[in-house]
């Protein structure tokens, strides 16, 4: 089996789990947002980014670590960076380990970002910290791909649609192998 398949098999696993108290699956997720990317004409490692960008929630199979709990945070973004860093380079991995942060950056720097945050973002983003201070936020512009980060935020706030026609993971096997290092696609 490929890294390729195995992430493919991995994404499936999160039919059957729930995206916290939103409205859709991890799968749904996964694959709306990598949709949104799509639609937006980005390149390949951007679309595997917005794909992968919540495995970590499907890593580890103890519920505690599924989702960022009311009261601890799991850094489902770290795990999956650090999961996929083997596989994948930092145009894929930097994203989605900085796509928490850039929520954090959002908040902090566009008045209109917190209004449009679900109630279950909003209750997430206090557990990871709340906005960002002011050196916090020059922090984080100032790292390679935080705008790339900043984008894949976006698509992962909007990527919460109960009932949406989406595609089969098949559908992204040619960005996944595109991206993959080394050809470990098989």
């Amino acid at each position: 089996m490929t890294i390729v398949d195995e992430l493919i098999a991995l994404l499936e696993k999160g039919r059957d789990r729930g995206y916290g108290d939103e409205q859709v699956s991890q799968y749904e997720h996964a694959v709306q947002c990598a949709i949104l990317a799509e639609a937006e004409g980005v390149a390949s490692p951007l679309v595997v980014a917005a794909l992968l960008h919540d495995i970590g929630h499907l890593l580890n199979d103890d519920a505690r670590s599924a989702m960022i709990q009311r009261s601890e945070d799991a850094h489902h973004e770290v795990r999956a960076a650090n999961h996929l860093r083997s596989w994948f380079d930092s145009e894929v991995t930097i994203p989605i380990l900085l796509h928490v942060p850039a929520k954090r950056y959002l908040t902090a720097t566009d008045p209109r970002y917190l209004a449009h945050l679900s109630p279950a973002s909003v209750r997430s983003l206090g557990v990871q910290g709340g906005p960002f201070t002011a050196a916090e936020v020059e922090q984080f512009i100032s790292q390679p791909l935080a705008g790339c980060a900043a984008q894949l935020r976006r698509w992962d706030d909007n990527a919460k649609v109960q009932d949406a026609p989406i595609p089969t993971l098949e559908h992204f096997r040619a960005h996944l192998e595109a991206c993959v290092l080394n050809g470990e696609h098989g």
